[in-house]
């Protein structure tokens, strides 16, 4: 026989209405969700979603779309968003879109609505001028970028302040030869810009020249971008005292060609990395890092979505069904984290 919420509630102690509560990521005391969820669990309860849907406007489940999972910041955040949406009872269903503009589209224009209650997105290829392809109905909170100020809800850190954090640390250092790796020009390239802007306001506060030299491009941000690209700096004749690159990945792949070239880090060149993925503790030397608050941004993300998932159910039963214009942008926190590379 089917398993019901009478069954879990009797077995965990509780009413029915607890155990509702806690299948639909209501909020309910925390040892008292703890024994309603052993009790799911022993029991094999599976909640119809089809009747859930149709009772409460809602299905539990929320997609997460981000360009590449195997870059580790974005699978790391993921992750931060599955605990933070477990705490609400919901489903995360991740989704890669792999930069390409026609899947973020998708994503955009609600492709999955029937089978979610909204959507956090992580957009890679898409611009302004993309503003028109989003479907209201479906709500949906950015991270990251912000492809769409003003009418979506933003949460990213301020990658400007970030990397001028970055620089001032090297300079505080004594080093006045400062290289950024990870430029780039193209049109999705919001995040490249607002770093290497950052990059040139320590500089010039310093009193230094942004060297051209110095501004290291990379078509990716990924391991092989970033030793390909210093090994190119370095064949220049260009001679850094120091390395800004824009993602840890890049700064992990830079490490390698500074160690083939024979320089030694961070006594010839110093290196400091942003996003603060586990991996550049194990690096050798150990990577200096700017650290996003990437469970702040998970968690306030999730209770953005909550916000604009309730307003969109109150929607559906009024005459007037414009989408609110109250959106945030939220600006989650960041931190430098010293370690041996500085």
């Amino acid at each position: 026989m089917a398993i019901g919420l009478k069954d879990v509630a009797a077995h965990a102690g509780v009413s029915i209405k607890t155990v509702s509560n806690v299948v639909n990521g209501q909020r309910v005391l925390p040892d008292t969700r703890v024994r309603v969820e052993a009790a799911i669990a022993e029991l094999g309860y599976r909640p119809n979603l089809s009747a859930r849907s149709l009772r409460s406007g809602r299905t539990g489940v929320i997609a997460l779309a981000v360009p590449d999972l195997t870059v580790p910041y974005f699978a790391e955040l993921a992750r931060a968003v599955i605990v933070a949406a477990e705490e609400r009872g919901w489903t995360v269903l991740v989704d890669q879109t792999d930069g390409a503009r026609e899947r973020e589209l998708l994503v955009l224009e609600g492709i999955r609505s029937p089978l979610i209650d909204g959507a956090i997105f992580s957009p890679l290829a898409l611009g302004h001028e993309d503003r028109a392809a989003r479907n209201h109905a479906v709500p949906l909170v950015l991270i990251g970028e912000r492809i769409f100020p003003g009418s979506v809800d933003h949460v990213a850190i301020d990658n400007v302040a970030a990397a001028r954090a970055a620089v001032e640390h090297l300079l505080e250092r004594g080093r006045r030869r400062i290289a950024l790796v990870g430029d780039q020009h193209v049109s999705s390239a919001d995040t490249a810009r607002l770093r290497t802007a950052g990059w040139r306001q320590a500089l010039e506060a310093a009193g230094l020249e942004a060297a051209p030299e110095l501004l290291v491009p990379a078509a990716r941000w990924h391991r092989d971008d970033g030793y390909d690209a210093v090994r190119s700096l370095l064949a220049s004749g260009a001679r850094p005292d120091a390395l800004f690159c824009c993602n840890d990945l890049l700064a992990v792949g830079a490490l390698r060609a500074l160690a083939e070239a024979g320089l030694r880090v961070p006594e010839d060149v110093a290196v400091v990395g942003m996003d603060d993925i586990e991996e550049s503790r194990f690096t050798s030397p150990a990577l200096t890092t700017i650290a996003p608050d990437k469970d702040g941004i998970a968690r306030t993300s999730v209770d953005l979505l909550a916000g604009r998932i309730d307003q969109s159910i109150e929607r559906r039963g009024a005459a007037e069904s414009t989408p609110p214009d109250d959106h945030q942008d939220v600006r989650a926190g960041h931190r430098l984290v010293v370690r041996e590379s500085s």
